[in-house]
């Protein structure tokens, strides 16, 4: 849930510090590989593969 959607203002800021968390996580994690993550499609297809080295399409097939 997106921090505009939340109902409640406790809601709202939980959301807000678990983007902001995941921002750092990203950060973090860039720093370490020395290389920017991948966004959107490419990503999904970049963490698919790196779990068992198969792509989405081909586990969906099977």
């Amino acid at each position: 849930m997106g921090v505009e959607q939340a109902p409640t203002a406790k809601g709202k800021q939980a959301a807000k510090g678990l983007k902001q968390a995941a921002a750092k996580n990203e950060r973090k994690t860039e720093a370490d590989t020395g290389r920017p993550l991948k966004k959107g499609a490419a990503r999904f297809e970049e963490r698919s593969k790196s779990s068992d080295g198969k792509s989405a399409g081909t586990k969906q097939k099977s």
